[in-house]
């Protein structure tokens, strides 16, 4: 398995088939883009024709959602292939999916479902993790979650169960701080401790995006502008653990590419005041 270096990348963006035009025909100033890995498994056709053309301007990262690696389901090596078949065409700077389960008995609810926090999950998802990681030939990240429910049989808190995972299958983590805010207000836990939790080596990737208020929860929808208490957690994670490659995700009530333009220009200004001194994009000058 080949151990990739820790890039920084800078700060980019969710690729979505809405700003594919405007990419091409714009080149915005965005670092680097995120896809959604299962939107391009599929062979051929206008996502992989403008695939190649974005790549050629951009560098890009995979982002998958269908992985389940805390199913007690066997894994699912054909789409295993396509996944390796994908990153071995396209080259991403790194791949990543979601500390969760997807489903059982094969059945795909297409959603992302919260894990009991146990040392038996534990060690069954360590084993997956290094399976994976075996057939690829590289470490990948896992997401944490938001969630709307908690387990009787958990035993620890969520970020002590993803701090082991991650250093027991020595592999990275993508830490949403949308979704440490959103199950933070869920859960009424201080997101501080999240953070405070998490090994600064791990980090490879942060997410920034919206969500649903809807009074006693919030729920994850991706369909909002970044609101300040988040912009505020994002401060607090860039002095715990300096600059990580930053994205913002957006997948529904799309606005147009230069609206989130101005909130990728505002994450560098908070990454820029709080990390004065810090080289702030490693790859890009």
């Amino acid at each position: 398995m080949t151990q990739q270096k820790k890039l920084n990348l800078g700060f980019g963006l969710g690729l979505r088939t809405e700003h594919y035009d405007t990419i091409l025909s714009e080149k915005p100033d965005i670092d680097w883009l995120e896809i959604i890995t299962e939107n391009y498994l599929v062979p051929g056709g206008k996502p992989h024709y403008y695939l190649e053309k974005i790549r050629e301007n951009y560098s890009l990262v995979m982002h998958g959602v269908s992985m389940s690696i805390g199913s007690v389901d066997p894994l699912d090596w054909d789409y295993l292939k396509q996944v390796k078949s994908l990153a071995d065409k396209i080259e991403p700077a790194w791949l990543s999916d979601h500390l969760c389960f997807t489903g059982v008995q094969g059945k795909n609810t297409h959603d992302l479902l919260p894990l009991p926090y146990t040392d038996e999950a534990i060690h069954h998802i360590v084993n997956r993790i290094q399976q994976v990681q075996d057939f690829l030939g590289r470490r990948i990240l896992l997401e944490n979650v938001s969630s709307y429910l908690t387990y009787h049989e958990s035993t620890m808190p969520e970020w002590e169960f993803l701090k082991i995972i991650s250093e027991s299958a020595d592999c990275l983590i993508l830490l949403d701080i949308n979704n440490i805010y959103v199950s933070a207000i869920n859960h009424e836990f201080d997101p501080h401790h999240y953070l405070d939790a998490m090994p600064q080596e791990r980090i490879q990737q942060i997410h920034l995006a919206g969500h649903s208020d809807m009074g006693d929860y919030r729920i994850d929808t991706h369909d909002h502008d970044i609101i300040d208490p988040v912009w505020d957690l994002y401060r607090s994670a860039l002095k715990r653990f300096g600059m990580i490659s930053t994205m913002i995700e957006r997948d529904d009530n799309i606005p147009p590419l230069s609206s989130l333009m101005k909130e990728l220009h505002f994450a560098k200004q908070i990454a820029h005041s709080e990390l004065k001194h810090e080289k702030l994009i490693s790859l890009t000058g």
